[in-house]
């Protein structure tokens, strides 16, 4: 019977392991070891009374509660060096034993509110080497009261879930190094009194609030557990704000100064502490006066410098700070925006910059012009409200239902750049002053304001955008209740046009094309009339010099000194005379044996002389015995 019980445990064990997998029962816990088995997922036959489960360094992606269903008895839980971008709501709901939990060397972008729901004892949260760049609030809630290690380095985090951390009480160690953190709440950790190491190495940090619990690094006997900090790498701005930290006198670490420029490159810890100092706040423009008309927005500004930043505020003509309302709001950067401006809204308003080193004060004046108000009449009609209606008016004014009988704002002529404006007289009984039109474009999200008289029906809009679309809105405003009260405002009706598009350039670019065309051509017509004139007058001089040739060439003599001419000699035919002689004297003679090659010499040399001066001077030559008619000297 021995052979078929061994067969027996051996195919139940096999069952229970999955195959990729080594499984180890130690005495009563269960291991299963699947690390490095290139796992694409959870196996799904793993034995639900496992204790410890190592799947690292596998190619999982995902994580879902069918993952680790019914496995209420597992403490330790590895899933490092894997792939995993999502975690599944309650994927570990069942792990109410669970201890450990490593997620560390995945690719998980962000933790939502449920990703981590479930494990309520657990005491080793490690989420470090991912690219987590968003943890929600509530994700650590199920382990606030247990958890002692959380290491969240080596991600994107610029936010942490503060509340959430300096809520647990038994958190001993907190890694935070190689975030993008760039600012600690004051008090973060104020409440986490067995906290033992604090990691915000390679961070963004140029401040630190004060906080007691970085005093417990020097005064090991007085705190229940000695702090080690770590804050090198962070862009420290060493100044007054610091003073207090570098009073704990830490030789031990390394940080060093990143600003002021003076401090740049220092070890933290040598500077002296005289040395770190702020400059108090210096107002360096505002706003001098305002004028708007009632019912408008005010905005106000305010700018300050100083080191550190100064904190900007203001306080209002009645001597109170002005806080964010629905009225008002008060930026960081010194702007103070009135929405709706009333005659209780004009006064002097003083804004103030603050910071450690002083502050300093600059007064604004704001007059709010009121608009005209006729007679004793009432309110009666008018509906009190705010004029600064924007674009989106005709959808709040179709909500109230209130628009019953009033006229209809019509845009008609509408071009390029303009648009006729239109509406009706409205109710007798209705008592208006003025009347306003609000308009913004698609091109810009300003709202132009525009008053028209109480008289006038018809307005036209100039300087609009080519080819934008536009709302608009007509505001009747009426007398309001009191003399304290706002302008009352009654929403006549709210109009869309889009405006023409802007008339192409073809036109012009046709006009200065043809322009050029018609200028090059009658250019050519010049220039060609011009050559015409010049080669004609060419022609005919060329004509006059060969007419003023009417002469024979006889014999060709040597020129002389005035002896007497000696008689030509016969040349040898071929051979060349010992040198160039000068011939001058060409007469009308007989013709002789020369006659004919002279008459050809001569024609060249006019032809060639008309054409370099312009013409052949002389008409003739005689010889040497007194003729009157001379040819130009040449050289045979």
């Amino acid at each position: 019977m021995a052979p078929p019980v061994l067969l027996l445990l051996l195919a139940s064990g096999a069952a229970a392991c999955p195959l990729p997998c080594v499984c180890q029962n130690l005495s009563e816990s269960l291991s299963t070891l699947c690390a490095h088995r290139g796992l694409l997922f959870v196996p799904p036959n793993v034995d639900r009374r496992t204790v410890e489960l190592r799947l690292a360094d596998n190619f999982i992606q995902a994580l879902g509660p069918p993952d680790f269903r019914n496995m209420t008895g597992l403490v330790d839980l590895t899933l490092s060096r894997n792939a995993i971008t999502r975690i599944g709501a309650r994927a570990f709901g069942d792990l109410e034993s669970l201890r450990s939990l490593h997620l560390d060397g995945n690719r998980l972008v962000e933790l939502g509110a449920g990703s981590l729901r479930g494990p309520v004892n657990l005491q080793h949260l490690i989420l470090s080497g991912n690219q987590l760049g968003r943890i929600s609030p509530g994700a650590f809630d199920d382990f606030l009261d247990s958890l002692e290690d959380l290491d969240l380095s080596y991600n994107n985090l610029r936010q942490v879930p503060w509340a959430g951390i300096g809520a647990m009480p038994a958190l001993h160690t907190l890694n935070l190094d190689h975030n993008l953190i760039d600012a600690l709440p004051p008090g973060a950790f104020a409440q986490l009194s067995q906290l033992s190491r604090l990691d915000l190495t390679s961070n963004r940090l140029a401040t630190l609030a004060p906080d007691p619990l970085f005093s417990r690094g020097r005064d090991a006997e007085a705190s229940p557990a000695p702090l080690v900090l770590s804050f090198s790498g962070n862009p420290l701005h060493c100044n007054c704000e610091l003073l207090w930290l570098r009073r704990l006198a830490r030789p031990d670490d390394l940080e060093t100064c990143a600003s002021p420029p003076g401090l740049a490159g220092r070890y933290f810890w040598a500077v002296p502490e005289g040395e770190f100092s702020c400059e108090p706040p210096l107002i360096a423009r505002h706003t001098q006066r305002l004028w708007v008309l009632e019912g408008q927005r005010a905005t106000l500004r305010c700018r300050a410098l100083g080191d550190p930043v100064p904190t900007m505020h203001w306080v209002g003509p009645d001597d109170r700070l002005v806080g964010n309302s629905s009225r008002a709001r008060a930026f960081p950067n010194g702007t103070l925006e009135i929405g709706v401006t009333g005659s209780g809204d004009a006064g002097g308003y003083t804004c103030i910059a603050t910071n450690p080193a002083g502050e300093a004060t600059a007064r604004v004046e704001l007059r709010v012009l009121a608009l005209p108000h006729g007679g004793n009449g009432s309110a009666e009609g008018g509906r009190p409200g705010p004029s600064d209606i924007a674009a989106s008016a005709r959808t709040a004014a179709e909500g109230e239902g209130t628009l019953e009988s009033e006229p209809a704002v019509q845009v008609t002529e509408v071009t390029a750049t303009s648009g006729l404006v239109s509406w009706g007289p409205g109710r007798p009984a209705d008592p208006v002053w003025m009347f306003q039109i609000q308009y913004n474009s698609s091109e810009d999200e300003t709202l132009i304001y525009r008053i028209v008289p109480a008289s006038s029906h018809h307005f036209l809009l100039k300087h609009l955008v080519p080819g934008a679309d536009y709302d608009l809105c007509l505001l009747a405003l009426s007398p309001a209740a009191g003399p304290s009260d706002l302008t009352a405002t009654r929403l006549l009706g709210c109009a869309h046009f889009s405006t023409l598009p802007a008339a192409p350039l073809c036109h012009a670019l046709q006009a200065h094309v043809l322009g050029g065309t018609l200028t090059v051509a009658v250019g050519g017509v010049l220039v060609a009339a011009l050559l015409v004139f010049t080669v004609a007058l060419l022609v005919r001089g060329r004509g006059a010099g060969n007419g003023r040739l009417p002469l024979k060439l006889s014999h060709v003599q040597s020129q002389t000194n005035g002896g007497p001419s000696p008689t030509p000699k016969a040349h040898p035919p071929r051979s060349p005379p010992p040198r160039p002689q000068r011939s001058c004297s060409l007469d009308l003679g007989d013709a002789g044996g020369c006659y004919g090659y002279a008459r050809r010499l001569g024609g060249a040399w006019a032809r060639r002389s008309h054409s370099v001066h312009g013409g052949l001077l002389g008409a003739g030559c005689r010889g040497v015995g007194g003729s009157t008619e001379q040819l130009e000297e040449s050289v045979v």
